[in-house]
């Protein structure tokens, strides 16, 4: 039993939208449906899996602007972010029309998620750490066994999530960064919002804002 994944860039700002399964099941849930959802349904349609529910890890546009259509589409739940970011969810009707997305529409989760929180996908169960800073109801999904994390724009390689949106707050992303995921492990890969895949240990030890050299 192991969790796989696809990874699909979406919308004009490239969002690493996920795809993950279980393979003893071939359950598996769409992490941040940001847009394009005719190609994310494509990558499961070809991979054989049967999507059991949406997983957001915060509210801006290219990360969640596909979620209300998604779930009517296949009518499964959403879970994630944690409520903090309602405030970014109630606004993507506006912000999708001002930045030129196509239409969309806010949406109610059906469990927001805190720190501690666990979510399952078939047989596999992913660990969630609230990390608030990009967005202050920010989540990170990590799956133990396979050791590999969705960060959303907590962290990128190289770089770290933008603080200047309202909410943001520099010193709280900071702070994420280094007392909860850090603490995972060198060895875990992760999947960042936008850009290619990294390490936690490559970042401790080459990152210009949060290496442990700062």
């Amino acid at each position: 039993m192991g969790m796989k994944a696809t990874i699909i860039p979406v919308t004009a700002y490239q969002q690493n939208c996920s795809v993950l399964w279980c393979d003893e099941t071939m359950n598996g849930a769409v992490v941040d449906p940001g847009g394009n959802l005719d190609i994310i349904m494509g990558e499961v349609e070809n991979n054989g899996v049967t999507i059991e529910k949406i997983l957001i890890t915060h509210g801006h546009l290219d990360h969640a602007g596909g979620t209300a259509d998604l779930k009517d589409m296949l009518n499964v739940p959403i879970e994630g972010p944690h409520i903090d970011d309602t405030f970014w969810i109630d606004r993507l009707p506006e912000d999708c029309a001002q930045s030129g997305f196509p239409e969309s529409r806010s949406f109610e989760s059906d469990r927001w998620l805190v720190n501690g929180d666990q979510v399952t996908v078939g047989n596999l169960t992913l660990d969630v750490y609230h990390c608030p800073g990009h967005t202050p109801g920010h989540v990170v999904f990590h799956e133990p066994d396979a050791n590999v994390a969705f960060v959303g724009d907590v962290l990128f390689q190289g770089s770290i999530g933008r603080t200047d949106f309202p909410r943001g707050n520099h010193d709280d992303l900071i702070n994420a960064i280094r007392t909860r995921l850090w603490p995972l492990g060198d060895d875990v890969s992760f999947v960042p919002g936008h850009g290619p895949m990294s390490t936690f240990g490559h970042e401790r030890a080459t990152n210009p804002f949060v290496g442990d050299r700062i």
